[in-house]
């Protein structure tokens, strides 16, 4: 059973969530206040800032790659908090398919999204941050069994980039896919959305079309997250082989990773 956490109203973080309470193939849980996950946090308020200071955080791993934090601007600074850079993949990468995204006209936008592109795209992108950065994953999950939690993560919208990061953390403490993939769509309700900018000043800029053609690439959809998950066995065999094998994830290591995040037993605290 998922305990549920409280979950603040901040207002210049979008998508945050303690991870507590996803529970464990074998009857324990994820401690609430150990593992966190959000959009950036450049534009935090003061009372938002605040909010995060009392999250006894170690470490914020802000997953952003250098465009993004040019355009969002870097975190704001936490008292006592490390902050670990980590770029990923941008889901969608590419300068200039962003800058169509923002500014194309309805009809460039139909040739490079329309008839399942984006969506492909999409999971097309996961599969590559898969088999592509296992330094990166294997990185982040030695940090944490490092005695860097309690641990944020984020990318600037914390749902592809931060939200595969997340799921791999959960998979190698043995939360039930079940749960990771619930938690993974909750980035789909409209107060943790990222806000779609566009520059386009044709009539048709923000039309329905134009919406719909852009759903994807901001919609938490599962199968991108299963495409990721099916890369994994159809790559290594098996979630145990990528943690040991892909992301140099020993036992012991492993281990000390469940310790710092997971509750001692079904009813621990």
């Amino acid at each position: 059973m998922t305990r549920e956490t409280t979950e603040p109203e901040l207002t210049g973080v979008r998508n945050f969530r303690d991870l507590g309470g996803l529970p464990t193939v074998d009857g324990r849980a994820v401690r609430a206040g150990r593992l966190f996950r959000s959009g950036h946090l450049a534009h935090a308020t003061t009372e938002d800032a605040a909010f995060l200071s009392t999250l006894s955080l170690h470490t914020v791993f802000d997953l952003r790659n250098d465009a993004d934090r040019r355009l969002e601007g870097p975190d704001v600074a936490l008292p006592g908090v490390t902050n670990v850079n980590i770029p990923l993949s941008d889901p969608a990468d590419g300068k200039d398919f962003w800058k169509l995204v923002r500014s194309g006209e309805l009809a460039r936008l139909r040739g490079i999204l329309g008839e399942g592109q984006a969506a492909g795209r999409m999971t097309h992108s996961y599969q590559r941050m898969i088999v592509e950065r296992t330094a990166e994953h294997s990185r982040i999950l030695h940090t944490m069994a490092e005695d860097s939690v309690p641990a944020l993560m984020h990318c600037a919208a914390g749902k592809d980039r931060a939200g595969l990061a997340i799921a791999i953390s959960l998979l190698a403490v043995g939360v039930e896919r079940e749960a990771i993939e619930a938690d993974y769509l909750k980035s789909n309700a409209p107060h943790r959305r990222y806000k779609i900018e566009r520059s386009s000043t044709a009539p048709d800029g923000m039309s329905p079309e134009v919406m719909e053609l852009l759903a994807p690439l901001f919609d938490a959809r599962v199968e991108y997250l299963r495409a990721a998950f099916a890369t994994i066995e159809s790559t290594w065999g098996s979630v145990d082989a990528y943690l040991l094998t892909g992301l140099g994830l020993a036992r012991e290591t492993r281990e000390r990773l469940r310790g710092r995040l997971l509750t001692e037993a079904a009813t621990g605290a």
